[in-house]
């Protein structure tokens, strides 16, 4: 069963206050075709996704203009920056995230600590892994 958020004040998306929402979901990862399909499984889902983010620099603007609820996290992105630093900078905003990525070793989840992660998935993994990790994730927050 999916996770639903109660919505605290009257929202402008036109629910009243008191009803759930669905989870807002980021996902930040620099491959099209990664992406689309993870976007497609979460819609499927029925999850809201906010938007795709290749760069950590997108990924912050899409935040702050989307306010998901929980970002999923690639480590390698296009750009200057990798999802370390965005999910650190996510964390910073109250977004928490889980990586998804190919880059586990123990180096990179050390590094990776200082974003307080709320999970990692090894790609490539199943839509059903993604699903439960999120849901994980979230009943972690409450």
């Amino acid at each position: 069963m999916r996770l639903q958020l109660p919505i605290p004040r009257a929202p402008d998306d036109g629910t009243s206050a008191g009803e759930a929402r669905a989870i807002r979901i980021l996902i930040v990862e620099d491959d099209y075709f990664v992406a689309l399909e993870l976007e497609h499984r979460l819609l499927e889902a029925g999850y809201d996704v906010v938007g795709i983010a290749a760069t950590a620099e997108d990924a912050l603007d899409k935040a702050r203009s989307g306010s998901p609820d929980l970002a999923v996290m690639d480590i390698r992105l296009a750009g200057p920056r990798d999802g370390i630093e965005a999910a650190t900078k996510l964390m910073g905003l109250g977004i928490p995230s889980i990586f998804a990525t190919a880059h586990a070793d123990a180096e990179t989840k050390r590094r990776a600590e200082q974003a307080q992660p709320r999970g990692w998935l090894q790609k490539p993994y199943s839509p059903e892994a993604v699903i439960a990790l999120i849901e994980q994730a979230l009943a972690k927050q409450n």
